[in-house]
This record gives structure tokens, C-alpha cells and sequence, in this order.
């Protein structure tokens, strides 16, 4: 605990436990965990816990702590935007006022919540980013006093685990008990959009306000350290019957289990989980969920629905996914995959894997095409649309690709490759293996194909791109040695890249023996020809 002396205010005005932060200095924050007198100096002392580490050593010589309310901050600001010519007609005009954005501005209590509501009847929005405010109750009484309010963000408040009581977030009266009856009016406070990101709060704090958000519709819980998802009293997350979108990422969730617990949420459409470090996704076997009631006594009322079965869109980027099952689980959830009017009819749906070993081909990963191929009905992955045609050539690739490797075994070719079957026929594509080995210039020629060369190395000159028809079953190793030749090379240990429509960045041909269709080189595909540094 550091010290910090208050040259021009009261220590009365500080208590334990209360959030400071340093007056000129917003996002130096603290917790008072001290407040009397330090022997051998004079006067009354504030201890203070700074939340950044090496921000504690301070003499308390430089203007001390404040601490300032809701609505004070509300008209200093108002204030200092508009000039002091302006002042009283704006004062006269808060009733007006819709939004408000009071970040890192020491807020630290809310004031009276009569004087809120008859300050800011309307106000709809409201930041509070990176305050002082910690305790519940202070929260409850800026949003009964806010009868419009539908979106709350507390980011960066540390906010208390204690959580002692809420009121009903969506019909809360409020009238002065001396205003006779008729005139009485009834206002509903509906809280919509609801922002905890970074403020330490873990589930266990939303299970204990779950029934004080009865209209939430987005739930944001971004970098709050959370591992596990604790429901109050069943195995799966119950109530939020309004949610739509709930935001995880940058948390520390490693198992798909804890996930399945938003099963039953039966509007969720929006699973951010980005930066976490789950390692696998799987859809929920009903009978194991089942079971799984009954062995808790729960039976049927525990799971009612469907799993995820209104969830439209998934974010896993940055996590550890790394195997193909569970991309081919995601064809399994109901509505993940449900096509949507966007641009001229194409129907686009956003999953999102970067960052992922799966995604990552210089990691052991698969193509862009092979992800494609395997989920089907995607429109978009990792930000970048998914075509009609791009989605066509991927699948093609990829019954070719599983053709050039299988044995003839027909389990392992099911079990390894569960959509493989049906494209074969959405295309109609038979099962004969590529091969140069086949007689007759027809089965040689259905084993070539389509190649354009560019040559992109800085030494290598201009040089005009070629389109060459080779063998699928070219490894990589003879086609560097085609592209010597092809270009005139000479003092050069070239590298390959396969250029892929929609992939942010070409992917690296590293393995000389692997062949062009087991790499995913298809039909007009483009190489892009190097020289290795």
C-alpha cells in the first residue's frame, strides 16, 4: 500500500475500498485501502492500492485524489465543450440530451437518483468507461435514475464480485410518493446493450444479475480472465431469454465444454471467441445432454431445446484449434450455416479461424479450399466473401485431393472425410485417380492441368507470366525445376507460393515431394515463382 496525502479536500470525503484515481491523471487508478493518520507526520492520510504495478511510489505531493459524481461530471464536461456563452441554454436542455460518454473521468458515485432522472430523462446511451465506480448498488441507482437507458458500458471498472442486490432492469416506477396518483408515471428502464469488458466480473456475477437483465440483448465480457462458466443452478446457462450476441474473446476459456452451457440459449445468434484457448469444437450430442439432466435429476425441463439452434455466427479466431473434426462439426449446428440476403443474393455467413494451427498451413494446417470444401454453406471465412465460383473450384480441389491419397478404403475415406461423397456427386465427379500413368491421350490429358507461373523474385527481371499444362501428380520438387527452365533461371534456388483467391497472403509450397493435387493445385490456379533469400 503507497500513500498519497489530499492537500485541499477532507479525508471524510474517502472511505475503504472506494476507487480514486489521481487528479490530472485519469487512468491512474486505485483502490483506497487506508484512510487516518501515519505516525510521525501530520494530518490525516489516504493509503492507496494503484493497480498498475510501479505506480504506487508517490510522496502525495502532486494535487492529491479526487473523486466526483455522475451527474457533476455530466455538466463539466457539457461545460467545457460549449463555453460558458452557451451554459445556461444548455442547461436548460438536458432533458434533450440521448448520449453521453464520461470515460476515465473519476466518476465515482452516482449522485441523487431523483436529481438523475429529472436531469436526464432521456438518455439512452451511456459510457462510463475507466471510472471509479465498483459497488452494484451505485450501478443500480444511475439506471433506475435513467428511465431511457438501453446501453450501459462499464469497461475498465473494477467492479465488486459482491453483488447484493439489483432491481428488475425493465419496469421500474419512478414518482415522488406525494404526486397523486393520475399524474403517476410509470417508466421502463430496458437495458439492451450491456458492456463489462475488463472490469474482473466473472460468471458467477451474471448468473446474480441474469434476472435484473430481462431485455439484454448484447452482453459483452471481453478480458476478464474467465475459465469456467459456473450456471447458478443447472448445468446449462438459463434465463437471458433476450440475448443475441455474447462477446468472450480475449478470456481464458480452454475447453469446449464450458461453451456447450450456452446451449440452450435459445436466441443466440452471435458466439465471439476469439483469443481464448480452446483447442477443439464439437456439437453437442442431444443423447449425452439428456442423460446428462436425468443423471442430475433435472429430466426434461433442464434441456428443452435444440443445441445453439438459433446461432448464426461463430468467431475462433486465435485459439488452438488444430484438428479437422471439429471443422466438420460446425455443418452439424442448425442455423450456423442458414443462408442470408446479402449483396445481390449471396449468402454469407462468418466464421472466423486465423490464428488457429487448423488455419495455418506453414503450421500443418489445411487451404483456404480445404476449409471451404468441408463447412458447407459458408460465405464468409475469416472476413473475405466466399463465392459461388470460388466455392465451386474449392470443392472440386478437394474431392480430387481426397482421390489422389485414398487406398480404396471406404470407412476411412467416410470417417476421415464426411462431405466427400456428397460433392462427388454434387459435381459429378467419378472416382478415378489423376494419374500420367493410364494409356490413351485422353486419360493423360484428364490428368493435366491449368497452371499460370509468375515470377515475382526481385532478381529473376520482368518477366511475362506463363500458363503451362502439367501433370496433378508434378511433385513440387519438378516443378521448381520446370520453372529454371520455363524462365531462363540460372543461379537461382527458387521458391513456390500457390496464390489463392480470397487468402490474404500466398501459401508457401515447402514440401518438394508432395504433388500438386495433394497440395490443392487445381484448374487455373496461379503459382508465384521466388528466389529464395
Amino acid at each position: 500500500m503507497q500513500t498519497s496525502s489530499d492537500l485541499t479536500r477532507k479525508t471524510d470525503s474517502f472511505r475503504v475500498g472506494q476507487r480514486v484515481h489521481f487528479a490530472g491523471q485519469p487512468r491512474r487508478v486505485g483502490t483506497v485501502r487506508y484512510v487516518g493518520p501515519v505516525e510521525g507526520y501530520g494530518g490525516d492520510w489516504v493509503g492507496v492500492y494503484w493497480d498498475a504495478d510501479g505506480q504506487g511510489k508517490h510522496d502525495g505531493s502532486h494535487n492529491g485524489m479526487r473523486c466526483m459524481s455522475f451527474l457533476q461530471e455530466i455538466k463539466k464536461v457539457t461545460i467545457e465543450l460549449l463555453g460558458k456563452h452557451q451554459i445556461e441554454d444548455k442547461f436548460s436542455r438536458f432533458e434533450e440530451l440521448a448520449t453521453a460518454s464520461l470515460s476515465y473521468l473519476g466518476v465515482s458515485f452516482p449522485g441523487p437518483r431523483d436529481k438523475i432522472s429529472s436531469t436526464l430523462p432521456n438518455l439512452k446511451e451511456l459510457d462510463l468507461t475507466g471510472n471509479l465506480l465498483s459497488h452494484w448498488n451505485d450501478i443500480s441507482i444511475i439506471c433506475e435514475g435513467l428511465p431511457a437507458l438501453t446501453a450501459l458500458n462499464l469497461s475498465n471498472d473494477s467492479m465488486s464480485p459482491v453483488i447484493l442486490c439489483m432491481p428488475q432492469l425493465s419496469n421500474i416506477r419512478l414518482y415522488n410518493t406525494d404526486t397523486p396518483p393520475c399524474c403517476r408515471i410509470t417508466y421502463r428502464i430496458h437495458i439492451r446493450i450491456l458492456v463489462l469488458n475488463q472490469t474482473g466480473v466473472l460468471w458467477d456475477q451474471m448468473e446474480a444479475l441474469k434476472d435484473a437483465l430481462t431485455q439484454v440483448e448484447e452482453l459483452h465480457l471481453m478480458g476478464n480472465h474467465l475459465r469456467k462458466i459456473t450456471p447458478m443452478s443447472s448445468d446449462f446457462v438459463q434465463g437471458f431469454d433476450t440475448l443475441r450476441l455474447l462477446n468472450l474473446d480475449n478470456n481464458c476459456i480452454s475447453t469446449w465444454d464450458e461453451i456447450v452451457k450456452f446451449s440452450q440459449l435459445h436466441r443466440l445468434e452471435q458466439l465471439f471467441l476469439n483469443n481464448n484457448n480452446l483447442n477443439c469444437i464439437s456439437y453437442p450430442d442431444c443423447g449425452k445432454l439428456d442423460q446428462l439432466s436425468n443423471e442430475c435429476g433435472n429430466g426434461s425441463q433442464e434441456r428443452s431445446s435444440v443445441p445453439f439452434k438459433s446461432l448464426r455466427s461463430l468467431y475462433l479466431g486465435g485459439n488452438n484449434i488444430e484438428d479437422l473434426p471439429s471443422l466438420d462439426s460446425l455443418n452439424s449446428f442448425p442455423n450456423l450455416m442458414v443462408s442470408i440476403t446479402f449483396l445481390d443474393n449471396i449468402s454469407l455467413k462468418d466464421i472466423r479461424f486465423s490464428g488457429n494451427p487448423v488455419a495455418d498451413v506453414g503450421k500443418g494446417g489445411v487451404a483456404r479450399f480445404v476449409i471451404i470444401a468441408r463447412i458447407a454453406k459458408m460465405g464468409l471465412l475469416n472476413g473475405s466473401e466466399v463465392g459461388p465460383q470460388e466455392r465451386k473450384d474449392s470443392e472440386i480441389r478437394y474431392v480430387r485431393l481426397v482421390m489422389s491419397k485414398c487406398n480404396g478404403d471406404l470407412d476411412e475415406i467416410r470417417r476421415l472425410h464426411p462431405r466427400f461423397y456428397e460433392l462427388k456427386k454434387i459435381h459429378g465427379l467419378d472416382d478415378e485417380r489423376p494419374t500420367t500413368e493410364a494409356s490413351g491421350p485422353q486419360k493423360m490429358a484428364s490428368g493435366l492441368i491449368s497452371i499460370t507461373l509468375k515470377c515475382v523474385g526481385a532478381s529473376m527481371g520482368e518477366k511475362t507470366p506463363l500458363v503451362k499444362k502439367l501433370p496433378s501428380t508434378a511433385t513440387v520438387g519438378k516443378l521448381k525445376n520446370l520453372c529454371l527452365s520455363f524462365f531462363k533461371l540460372k543461379s537461382v534456388k527458387p521458391i513456390l507460393f500457390l496464390e489463392e483467391e480470397g487468402s490474404p497472403l500466398p501459401i508457401l509450397l515447402e514440401d518438394d515431394m508432395a504433388t500438386l493435387v495433394e497440395l490443392g493445385v487445381g484448374n487455373d490456379s496461379t503459382i508465384l515463382v521466388d528466389e529464395l533469400s
